[in-house]
């Protein structure tokens, strides 16, 4: 599908590839295969079953789920209907949770039967009338979710039973096999997928059915120099819920007719497993994967000759990540640039050509981008960093319910629209991208962007605490750990670093809870009392390299 032009919406694209090759295998999901006829069925029968609660045009409805079977069936039927999603981490918080409900007005949670607690939690100070719920072993053959429930394989948490919880093969069978048709236009919102950065909650990106279709087209069609991508077999760690996974697994199924693999959570001897006995051609994942497989202690137990194209995204990639993994299996990994708010990649590494060690490719054709001072937004001359900023179209112009943060990340240059990324980058005389820096206070941890100022948020609602400062530093295995300065209030007495930490994990998703808490008597602040982050940064690296 190489002409863009023929993008309907999500619904009709993938239908069309679907008709083409009914009996292909889709999606391996835990071993089990679904073929695209299949998919196309239960994602009917899940689009059915949502208009007859009266869910369709613009309604919202939250994926409260981990990479499955599940997510994609729930998703392609939503998009049926017209309605938009907004695909959240499994591992957020009931206050997160609660957040992004009320924030999108949803009606609807597709849920984990684990995460179920969190969700009746939520309910009431929401507008979410209905829930569906799944177990990670629901849609796989009997024999399989017998085995899981005799040898507790399977996680599984408790369902009420109301009125308003629907278990998801329950949902299925009693809906109709067919939906009624629904003409969605391509500029319709598909989905709102959440991003972190520099503010206390995280920010809703408005997506549309042509954004998601043609990025998706544009990023996983770079590797068609190596094998026709209708043979495309794809595994990675990249959750759905985030753009690296959608632009990259999505676009395989959704325009091309390859075959994706997905697996519920990061086990990397399931995931080569999966290498050798599917015979992946492609690997995504964030510079933290990369590393973990490098050093899992059974690598040699298994055979990765397959792989033909190894793509990483997220975060910045360690040198010695690349040469290690060159050495080891004679194939570079191919590094791309991108955000939620640009819908995937900005920039990627071509196949074929002598990609400059550090480079993060370069940038793709359907972006423009201007390298500017990140204070007066003029150009920095040839050759130096500047902040880099990106233009496209069509193109995210704005966020959710966001005015203020809108008018600072998306500003009109000369009549377009650019998205400000608050990175700092450089590009040489060949058009390659380098990172640089980061301009603003958002902390990559694990391939996420966290917000300093919700972790200080946090922390300031801790009764001892006065002040609060937390900086990112630089970690090759997860390219930055999360640090917090705190200063307590006079006469506070036996308060810990763990105490601290401990209060954060009981209100932070997991991957923005600190690492490390340092008690100090003032932080350093500007003239205006803004808080200098940057110079603890600073401070810290040095320390470090003493």
């Amino acid at each position: 599908m190489d002409n863009v032009v023929e993008i309907t919406n999500i619904g009709e694209t993938f239908e069309r590839v679907a008709a083409r090759r009914p009996d292909k295998t889709a999606v391996v999901y835990l071993g089990t295969r679904f073929s695209y006829g299949h998919i196309s069925r239960l994602s009917d029968r899940f689009a059915a079953g949502l208009q007859r609660w009266g869910i369709g045009e613009s309604s919202r409805i939250v994926l409260y789920l981990p990479n499955s079977i599940h997510w994609l069936i729930a998703w392609l039927g939503a998009m049926k209907t017209g309605a938009v999603t907004i695909p959240i981490t499994p591992i957020y918080t009931p206050l997160d949770l609660e957040y992004v409900a009320n924030d999108t007005q949803a009606e609807v949670i597709v849920s984990t039967d684990r995460n179920y607690g969190y969700v009746a939690r939520v309910m009431e100070r929401t507008k979410v009338k209905k829930v569906i719920v799944a177990n990670m072993s629901d849609l796989l053959p009997a024999a399989k979710r017998v085995f899981g429930w005799l040898f507790d394989k399977v996680p599984k948490g408790k369902v009420a039973r109301n009125d308003f919880t629907w278990r998801l093969p329950r949902f299925l069978v009693e809906a109709s096999e067919r939906p009624a048709a629904v003409a969605v236009a391509p500029d319709r919102t598909a989905e709102i997928i959440y991003t972190g950065g520099t503010t206390k909650h995280p920010k809703g990106v408005p997506i549309t059915h042509r954004l998601v279709l043609n990025c998706s087209h544009e990023q996983i069609s770079v590797c068609r120099p190596l094998f026709p991508l209708e043979e495309n077999v794809i595994l990675g760690s990249a959750p759905l819920f985030h753009i690296l996974g959608q632009a990259t697994f999505l676009g395989t199924v959704l325009l091309h007719g390859g075959t994706i693999i997905l697996q519920p959570r990061v086990n990397i001897d399931a995931m080569l497993d999966a290498v050798q006995r599917e015979k992946v051609k492609t690997l995504i994942g964030v510079p933290t994967l990369y590393h973990m497989i490098l050093e899992h202690d059974r690598l040699d137990q298994y055979d990765l000759n397959s792989l033909v194209y190894c793509f990483s995204g997220g975060d910045v990639m360690p040198m010695e990540v690349q040469e290690r993994w060159r050495t080891r299996f004679g194939r570079p990994i191919y590094i791309g640039y991108g955000a939620s708010e640009t819908v995937g990649g900005v920039s990627m590494s071509p196949p074929g050509l002598d990609i400059p060690p550090g480079s993060m490719g370069r940038v793709l054709a359907s972006k423009e981008i201007r390298l500017v001072d990140p204070v007066d937004l003029k150009p920095v001359p040839e050759g130096e960093p500047g902040e880099l900023l990106v233009h496209s179209e069509p193109m995210v112009g704005s966020y959710w319910n966001k005015p203020e943060e809108t008018a600072k990340a998306f500003v009109e240059l000369d009549g377009r629209v650019f998205y400000r990324t608050a990175d700092i980058v450089r590009m040489d005389e060949e058009k390659y991208l380098y990172f640089v820096d980061r301009t603003v206070d958002a902390i990559k941890h694990k391939g996420y962007r966290v917000s300093a100022s919700e972790i200080e948020s946090v922390l300031l609602d801790h009764p001892a605490v006065m002040a609060s400062c937390v900086i990112g530093l630089p970690d090759e295995k997860v390219g930055e750990r999360i640090k917090a300065f705190v200063v307590l209030k006079k006469d506070i007495r036996g308060v810990t670093g763990y105490d601290l930490i401990t209060f954060c994990r009981g209100r932070l998703t997991s991957y923005k809870v600190p690492q490390y808490i340092e008690f100090r008597d003032m932080l350093p602040k500007s003239k205006v009392g803004k808080l200098l982050r940057r110079e603890l940064r600073q401070e810290e690296i040095s320390r470090r390299k003493q």
